[in-house]
């Protein structure tokens, strides 16, 4: 039986914390889909399918080895995607306190639901302290986000982005 597992998250956008979490994920388990998904209390930045093209970009450029996917999800719960593709895991990344307790009640409503496990992963602590909302600001006032995401997501945060707010 193969490991299917799920890296589900908004990506907005994606982080080298993120690129490094699917990448280890990539190589652990049989097929990993990076699952974009839409979550109705944020405000996104970027477009779903610009973060998807974005995520295969830096998967490419990471030259990331495995059965890896990228998807988007904007209806229904992240268990009846994983019900979808027959996935084994969920996988989360932690930075730190807050999001244990935020991620702790949806692994075991997702496990009730599905039995579907997760897995906490956490970050190179060189990345601990990022998150996508810390690169969005930056990149917002003109700071250089480089030490915080892939080059792709760097040139498009710096020149090719459209301000435009869409979910």
């Amino acid at each position: 039986m193969s490991t299917v597992a799920v890296v589900p998250g908004s990506f907005d956008p994606i982080t080298l914390g993120h690129l490094d979490v699917i990448v280890r994920a990539a190589n652990l388990f049989d097929e990993v889909h990076v699952l974009v998904v839409h979550n109705p209390g944020k405000t996104a930045l970027i477009p779903i399918s610009r973060r998807v093209e974005l995520i295969e970009e830096a998967l490419a450029d990471a030259r990331v080895r495995g059965d890896v996917r990228v998807a988007s999800w904007s209806m229904g719960l992240l268990v009846d995607y994983c019900t979808d593709v027959r996935a084994n895991l969920i996988i989360k990344g932690l930075r730190g306190q807050n999001d244990v307790a935020y991620e702790t009640p949806m692994a075991i409503v997702n496990r009730d639901l599905a039995n579907i496990e997760t897995i906490f992963m956490l970050p190179d602590p060189r990345n601990a302290h990022v998150s996508s909302s810390l690169v969005r600001q930056v990149a917002g006032l003109g700071g250089d986000v480089s030490p915080y995401v892939p080059a792709n997501v760097k040139t498009f945060l710096q020149g090719g982005m459209d301000t435009t707010i869409t979910s």
